[in-house]
């Protein structure tokens, strides 16, 4: 399938809506990620996204057929992690499983790391998110261990993952 990643624009925010307001997209990330999902958390998201871009992050529209349908993001890490990023995404349930996802993650990392002098970009999702792995190991990354119990999510206890990918390393 074909996508574009650009930066964020104001009239996403009514766009990305509809895809962000899915349960089952929010229980594989973040609290911050509010559930439901309005239009204000939209409007808000993609303020600070064109407010931060280039200050440390890098967000990116995930467009199908000219519509925002997700979202992925590098956050350089500050202090000793000055050299790490942290990769985040998610995309709307109807897009899932067709190569989406992996080719761009595949498509930021390449853009993360000529753009700052990084050497690692990370990802931590939970153990029991097997699609979000896969998109990992099919983008060049590497398990680099489970962190058990790490994560509290929807009253439950989770394991989470440390997938890697490293600057040099080849793509599969």
């Amino acid at each position: 399938m074909n996508f574009t990643l650009r930066p964020w624009r104001p009239e996403d925010a009514s766009a990305i809506v509809p895809y962000a307001d899915d349960p089952l997209v929010a229980q594989n990330l973040r609290d911050v990620f509010p559930c439901p999902y309005t239009l204000a958390d939209a409007e808000g998201f993609i303020h600070s996204c064109i407010e931060r871009e280039g200050q440390g992050q890098l967000c990116r529209a995930i467009e199908v057929d000219g519509t925002a349908v997700g979202s992925i993001s590098l956050m350089l890490g500050t202090d000793v992690y000055r050299r790490s990023a942290e990769l985040g995404y998610w995309l709307g349930r109807s897009f899932w499983r067709q190569g989406v996802m992996t080719a761009a993650v595949k498509e930021l990392c390449t853009l993360g790391f000529k753009t700052w002098d990084i050497v690692r970009i990370y990802a931590e999702p939970y153990a029991k998110n097997a699609g979000s792995r896969g998109v990992l190991e099919r983008a060049g990354f590497r398990l680099e261990g489970i962190k058990r119990k790490s994560v509290f999510k929807n009253g439950e206890l989770l394991d989470s993952c440390v997938y890697a990918r490293l600057r040099g390393e080849a793509e599969p």
